[in-house]
């Protein structure tokens, strides 16, 4: 026969377990765990077994046993789990990766039925068709204003209709009808709601991002620092090869209407003052470009000096 074991005992234990799962994980999920059943935690334990602990308990007894850890270890990157235990949450902690994690738990959610009190995650759309009860059972229809016609003898659901809204309360007739109908409208699961790693804490949408999200929204952050670097003056990594190009094309504007030259800007001076030359090098440039351009240099040629500064790559001022 086993011995039971005191409170006393068992808050020992549990703590001396959760201790350990702090001493070898460094990456936890925060799970709600609303309307999920013993079965179905005990599946997900299962599938997770190899890299990954699924832990429950009382949120007070989870946030004692993290206070005292810190203490005892000087250990605090695990205090900001203490403010995500709020409602019917449990903890999973694991060495594997963290999508592919939550992936795992979300393939075990259950179908349940609508039971009277139970806020609708979602709306409950009762399809048309042959229900498949006999003319007695219209009373449930009518209450609910749901418009029914007798086919073969059984009711049959005209068009469909939007029984409960997500949000409300499932009421009495409500659960009823499903019940009659076998239909089961919510599914329930251990659903992630904040992701913790190595200290950080962080929404689980951000596992959605890919390596493409990731360098697109670095490019954005670097066009907006030389953006704002620009418009202050403010010399920046990000805004440097803007300010270097716009300080030459500055000092090429000066060598142009100046005595001041160098070998760039004599090339730019003696392009000036003979435009025949842009005749040369229109050809050249039309035959870099491909067959394909070519009919377009032909329908409308552009004023010498506008060529001049689209073949060169830049303007002579600033605008």
């Amino acid at each position: 026969m086993a011995i039971k074991r005191t409170k006393a005992e068992k808050k020992i234990a549990y703590d001396k377990k959760l201790c350990s799962l702090l001493d070898e994980y460094t990456k936890v999920l925060i799970a709600l765990a609303d309307n999920v059943g013993s079965k179905q935690l005990q599946d997900i334990r299962r599938g997770l077994r190899g890299d990954s602990v699924v832990l429950m308990g009382k949120n007070t007894l989870i946030r004692r046993c993290i206070k005292v850890y810190a203490e005892k270890t000087g250990n605090h990157t695990f205090d900001p789990l203490m403010d995500l235990l709020v409602g019917n949450v449990g903890l999973i902690f694991t060495k594997g990766d963290l999508k592919e994690v939550r992936e795992e738990v979300a393939k075990y959610k259950v179908g349940a039925p609508a039971r009277v009190g139970l806020v609708a995650p979602v709306d409950v759309v009762v399809p048309p068709g042959n229900t498949g009860l006999d003319p007695s059972q219209t009373s449930f229809f009518q209450v609910l204003n749901i418009p029914t016609k007798i086919n073969k003898g059984t009711v049959e659901i005209i068009t469909p209709v939007e029984l409960i809204k997500k949000g409300d309360k499932v009421g009495s007739s409500e659960s009823a009808l499903l019940a009659k109908l076998g239909i089961r409208p919510f599914s329930y699961g251990l659903q992630i709601t904040n992701v913790y790693e190595d200290g950080s804490v962080f929404s689980p949408e951000v596992l959605d991002l890919t390596e493409e999200d990731l360098i697109e929204k670095f490019a954005t952050g670097v066009s907006m620092v030389a953006s704002l670097s620009l418009a202050l003056s403010y010399p920046t990594i990000a805004a440097a090869p803007h300010m270097f190009i716009n300080g030459y094309k500055n000092v090429l504007a000066v060598a142009v209407e100046t005595d001041y030259s160098y070998p760039h800007a004599d090339k730019i001076k003696e392009y000036l003052k003979d435009p025949s030359k842009f005749a040369v090098a229109a050809p050249v440039a039309a035959a870099d470009s491909g067959a394909a351009a070519a009919p377009k240099e032909e329908e409308k040629a552009p004023e010498p000096a506008e060529e001049s500064d689209e073949e060169m790559g830049f303007s002579l001022f600033d605008d």
